[in-house]
């Protein structure tokens, strides 16, 4: 008996929005989303964004980089002779800044030219600069100053309000069992929700069903 042919999944790029009507605010980013939408009364003219990977920086990154009107550099490619060009519209996100991978007399001169030139700099990380071992004592104490604002891994409420709004992006009409089963079973990050959803919606394609709770518990098994 000759099986009948196979459903492909076609790859459909799904952009991820990063707009401030798409970010889930809860306990545990109140303080981050509160120093984005303070700007410019910031303490200080540079500020840092700090949280495990997928807790939700870099999209808090692009709300204060449209109100900013900042540029994008990752903290790898941060150079000092680039500095100039990356403040030129007076706001810069640095992005997954890393201790020991970064260029520290760059960063130094980057903050040094902030304050100068009365430019600002949002800062992500996943450790507190503030703690960082860098070998420019003067950099040190630029880092103590900045002030660092923390996120958490979400709380149940807020957990389970993204996964729900992942599977609604995609018009995907999801059971609370679903929810269930996922949040209890995924790490408790943005990024592993995204991936979960991403998978389920390309495995239900692929296999013509739904999603269900017994899809997840297929897919994740497997």
């Amino acid at each position: 008996m000759t099986a009948g042919p196979r459903q492909l999944a076609l790859a459909l790029p799904h952009a991820e929005n990063f707009a401030r009507e798409d970010f889930l605010s809860g306990p545990s980013n109140a303080a981050a989303l509160r120093l984005v939408e303070q700007w410019p009364d910031w303490p200080a003219r540079s500020a840092a964004l700090v949280g495990p990977r997928g807790s939700g920086k870099s999209h808090l990154a692009a709300i204060w980089a449209g109100h900013a009107g900042a540029r994008f550099l990752s903290g790898r490619a941060l150079k000092a002779a680039e500095i100039p060009a990356a403040l030129a519209t007076g706001a810069l996100v640095l992005e997954d800044l890393v201790p020991g991978e970064l260029d520290e007399r760059a960063l130094f001169h980057l903050i040094n030219l902030a304050r100068e030139e009365d430019a600002f700099v949002l800062l992500t990380a996943r450790t507190p600069p503030a703690g960082w071992s860098v070998g420019i004592a003067d950099l040190a104490s630029r880092l103590r100053a900045i002030p660092a604002v923390t996120l958490s891994p979400p709380d149940d409420a807020l957990w389970r309000a993204v996964l729900v709004k992942l599977f609604a992006d995609r018009q995907l009409m999801i059971d609370a069992s679903v929810v269930s089963y996922l949040a209890t079973r995924l790490e408790r990050s943005f990024a592993a929700a995204r991936a979960a959803v991403d998978l389920l919606d390309r495995e239900a394609l692929r296999r013509q069903r739904p999603v269900t709770r017994a899809l997840a518990a297929e897919v994740l098994r497997e």
